[in-house]
């Protein structure tokens, strides 16, 4: 392996175009050597101003390219598996997008691929595991200081939802970061879902069930509710409480510059996660390459992938019927125990 990481970057999208900004730049020891995407003037506009840096239509060729040694995947959640596969099959480590894959079917060919590789090459990108506040609730909640966790309240605010999202997106795409979070911040598993559907919001677009409450149950007995609403209009937001049985804990009221003039004050609202989580991606990225250099995979696993796709089918199904649905879920390979 050279003295940096090299890269290839697939999807120069908006998370794409980020992360090839933040790798050789916020974070260290990694270059972009190769990114690929269908639209080639978005690709070249991501790299402009880089050195080496080939430019590709296609994922296999970005693949194939001189000096790639690792792989991001940043493109549309219909063409991650077949470069998920590309990638396992070339040995590359990688860290993927969530969602890992657009359902559980898929998600479990990718970790069954793994699995018979007999060793870890993905990390799912679930960046809240890497932001400071999550990491000091997950360090609170684990030292039981305040007893059990009984309930989790979270909320999940977006401005507004891109034009092609679909009432089940807000669930598969949006609430996927809290069925993470509920995982790794209890240690448990979801066991059902419920989800409530309040009268649609005046500026969700026609058609769009928006906003939604979101009903987990989990393997230990907890409660989490999840407020999803992708067309608040005014910020993007994402808090959780935990309530335990000897005291509470709540994340996501850190503030921001704080303005005072006569007669009010008011305070800047995020108006993007890429501006929230800033950090929490910065950390994700460094972590990544630092196990990818060792030709390892640390962070949220193929399997956290997967069974955050098999959570999200359950939250799919009980938005259309409206009854509670039970998760089902494949036997755990023992790569992920």
């Amino acid at each position: 392996m050279s003295d940096l990481l090299g890269v290839a970057v697939l999807g120069a999208g908006h998370m794409g175009a980020d992360h090839v900004r933040r790798i050789g730049g916020t974070v260290g020891g990694a270059r972009v050597v190769a990114v690929a995407d269908p639209d080639s003037e978005r690709a070249e506009a991501a790299v402009a101003g880089r050195a080496g840096v080939s430019v590709h239509r296609e994922a296999q060729d970005a693949l194939r390219a001189p000096g790639v040694e690792a792989v991001l995947v940043a493109s549309p959640e219909a063409a991650h598996e077949e470069a998920l596969l590309a990638a396992c099959a070339r040995g590359l480590p990688i860290l993927c997008e969530k969602p890992l894959t657009p359902d559980s079917a898929s998600a479990l060919r990718v970790v069954g691929a793994e699995a018979r590789l007999g060793r870890r090459l993905i990390q799912v990108g679930f960046m809240r595991r890497y932001d400071a506040e999550y990491a000091a609730l997950k360090a609170l909640l684990d030292s039981r200081d305040l007893g059990r966790p009984l309930l989790l309240h979270c909320r999940h605010r977006n401005v507004s939802s891109p034009a092609h999202f679909t009432s089940s997106m807000l669930i598969s795409s949006s609430v996927s970061h809290e069925i993470d979070a509920t995982r790794w911040l209890l240690g448990q598993e979801i066991t059902a879902v419920t989800v409530m559907r309040p009268a649609p919001s005046a500026g969700a677009p026609e058609g769009l069930l928006d906003p939604q409450l979101v009903l987990f149950e989990t393997s230990g007995g907890a409660v989490v509710d999840v407020e999803i609403f992708v067309n608040s209009g005014f910020g993007y937001e994402v808090r959780c409480e935990a309530v335990c049985e000897r005291g509470s804990a709540q994340i996501g009221d850190a503030h921001t510059m704080v303005v005072r003039t006569p007669g009010r004050a008011y305070e800047d609202v995020a108006q993007d996660y890429l501006v929230r989580f800033a950090d929490a991606y910065d950390r994700e990225v460094r972590a990544w390459v630092a196990a990818a250099r060792r030709g390892r995979a640390t962070g949220p696993s193929a399997w956290d992938g997967y069974a955050a796709a098999a959570v999200a089918e359950a939250g799919v199904a009980a938005l259309r019927t409206g009854a509670r649905v039970c998760v089902e879920m494949a036997e755990r390979p023992a790569l992920y125990g």
